[in-house]
This record gives structure tokens, C-alpha cells and sequence, in this order.
């Protein structure tokens, strides 16, 4: 059996375990910094003992419900805390709303991203500005622009400098979004990346070349790395016509092709413990999903988790990946 993280099931952000199962991870991230040994490693992440929404109010701006694949908070939270020291460099070269790096500044580190549309870069702009308003002490900015170029994009003074890189792959450009009621049924809503006309967000690539692109952006973030230095990609297989498509796997091959050797894969729950049982938290979408395909005798469960694939950078390895400043508030354009 696996041990799952306990959370007060009332907390907006919860607090996280030291890490998971990636031995010594932390202590490399931390630059050989000593850091204790937690008494036990956990490879499950109870990041869902509060609802997604609960999680970012008045954390966040409201305009932020708009992006259609927000990460959970307390998932960013979680690998911020375990994998970095105070003072560090937080890295996501696919930040959307800002989620790594309002977390990031909360948790006193300094934090960059990058973002493709510049919808989404002004509301992370918004949120940091937000946490600010906080009391985060970390400081952080974005730059707009398209992360599989991500060396073009980034002040060189920060290759070899950054600790961590938390981010997630697009899982197409059709996702769950915002539902709302009406006369002639349900609406849906934000559920789209830009209007689908601009087809260079990844997100419009089919599996080959989402993974291809992704190899780009980590190949890139190889170099921005610090040796020692730790990625986290949130990823989940999805359904395309019936057939599921196997992310985790084309990401962990991604991340192979960029020069990063793979550490651990864990789970992070979308799901709360309750009493030793998990309690679902499924999109209006997925429950109809599932019971459809359960009335015609597929037998489909609720999404209850997404997978953590862990990477590090060789402690020995400063040059750049196999595919070849000063931090403020704005938006860089």
C-alpha cells in the first residue's frame, strides 16, 4: 500500500510533504545544501483535500477561471516546497495564468515564466502583481513569447541558475472549460486555447508533434538548469475517439531526448482523502463521460489522479540539451 500525505481537508493551499520517492532529489536541487531527511518519502500527493476553486480564492484573480487546463495550486505548492530552498529559481516555460509562480513567490522563492498568448500572460501578470498584495516575497515575471525558443527568450544570465522547472503539456486544443445552464440545455464555455485560428500553441499539434515541441522546451530548460537541478511535469493520458493517448510516456520520452534522466514518477491526487477512501472531484464533462460509457458497458472510471514525472540534470552536466537578468513584475514582451 502507498502512504498518502495528510492535509487539513479545510486548508486553501495545502502544506507540503517533504518529497517523494526520488532519492536524494531535493538535496541536489537545494545545490548540496543538506537538507533533513523526512521520515518517510511519499509518492502520492494529497493535492486535492480542497477543490480546485477553494484552492485559488483570493489567491488569485478572478479572470484566472477563464484558462481552459489550470494546474491545481497545491501541485505547484507541493513541488516548489520539496524541491527547492528559499531563494531559488523557479522555472515554467508554459505558466498560463501563473500558477508555478505565485506559488513559487509565496513560498520565497523568485520565479520566471514563459507563455505563448498573451491573454494568459497578462493574468499571470495580474496574479503576481495579486500576491504581491499578499505578502509574497519572492519576485517573479513573465515573458510572452514561444517556449520551444525558450534560450531566445530568457536573459542568458540566468543559464545555469535555475533550481526547478514545474510545468505541464497542453492535452489538446479542446478541454473541459466552464459549463452554464440554459434553455436549450448546457453551455460550454473557456474551453479552448485562443480562438483557433493561431495554430503555434502546442496544444494544436497531435502527439508526435506536442511531444517533439515539448522535447524543444525541455531542451532548453536542460540549460537553464542548474546541475542538480529537478523538472516536474503534470501530465495525464486522455481519451481521443475512445482510444486512450498515453502522454506520461511520449513526456518521459521527451524528457530523455532533452538530456534529462527521469527520477520518479508519482502521483498527484485530484481526488480528496476522506477517512481512507478517495472522493472524486470530476468536471461536469468527465461525469457524463463516464456515464455514458458505463450505461454502454465500458467500464470507465473517474479521473482521480494526474501522473508526476520527476527529471533531473546531471550533477556533472553545465552544457545544454541534447536538442541542441532581472526578475520583475511585468510582462515581457
Amino acid at each position: 500500500m502507498v502512504a498518502v500525505a495528510k492535509h487539513r481537508a479545510d486548508s486553501v493551499a495545502p502544506e507540503p510533504d517533504e518529497p517523494t520517492t526520488a532519492s536524494g532529489a531535493a538535496d541536489r536541487a537545494a545545490g548540496g545544501r543538506h537538507r533533513a531527511a523526512p521520515p518517510e518519502r511519499l509518492s502520492v500527493w494529497a493535492t486535492a483535500q480542497a477543490t480546485g476553486p477553494v484552492q485559488r480564492r483570493g489567491r488569485y484573480v478572478r479572470e484566472s477561471v477563464q484558462h481552459p487546463a489550470r494546474m491545481l495550486p497545491a501541485i505547484a505548492a507541493h513541488a516548489v516546497t520539496a524541491y527547492t530552498a528559499p531563494g531559488d529559481l523557479v522555472l515554467d516555460p508554459m505558466c498560463g495564468i501563473g500558477t508555478t509562480l505565485v506559488e513559487a513567490i509565496h513560498a520565497g522563492r523568485d520565479a520566471i515564466g514563459v507563455e505563448y498568448e498573451s491573454r494568459w500572460s497578462d493574468i499571470a501578470d495580474a496574479n503576481i502583481k495579486h500576491a504581491h498584495t499578499q505578502g509574497a516575497t519572492g519576485r517573479a515575471g513573465v515573458i510572452r513569447g514561444d517556449a520551444t525558443s525558450i534560450l531566445s527568450l530568457v536573459p542568458a544570465a540566468l543559464t545555469g541558475q535555475v533550481a526547478l522547472v514545474v510545468t505541464s503539456p497542453p492535452y489538446g486544443p479542446t478541454v473541459h472549460g466552464l459549463v452554464r445552464p440554459g434553455a436549450d440545455g448546457v453551455a460550454k464555455f473557456d474551453n479552448a486555447y485562443n480562438d483557433g485560428t493561431d495554430r503555434g500553441n502546442l496544444a494544436y499539434r497531435d502527439l508526435t508533434g506536442l511531444a517533439d515541441g515539448f522535447a524543444q522546451i525541455l531542451a532548453g530548460c536542460h540549460t537553464l538548469l542548474r546541475p542538480g537541478g529537478v523538472v516536474v511535469v503534470t501530465a495525464r493520458p486522455w481519451r481521443k475517439h475512445g482510444e486512450l493517448v498515453d502522454l506520461p510516456s511520449a513526456v518521459i520520452g521527451a524528457g530523455i531526448r532533452a538530456g534529462l534522466t527521469p527520477v520518479d514518477r508519482c502521483v498527484a491526487l485530484l481526488a480528496a482523502v476522506r477517512d481512507g477512501g478517495l472522493v472524486a472531484r470530476p468536471s461536469f464533462f468527465q461525469l457524463q463521460a463516464v456515464r455514458k460509457a458505463r450505461a454502454a458497458g465500458t467500464p470507465m472510471h473517474l479521473i482521480a489522479h494526474e501522473d508526476v514525472l520527476v527529471f533531473i540534470k546531471s550533477q556533472t552536466d553545465s552544457g545544454s540539451g541534447s536538442l541542441g537578468g532581472t526578475l520583475g513584475g511585468g510582462v515581457v514582451a
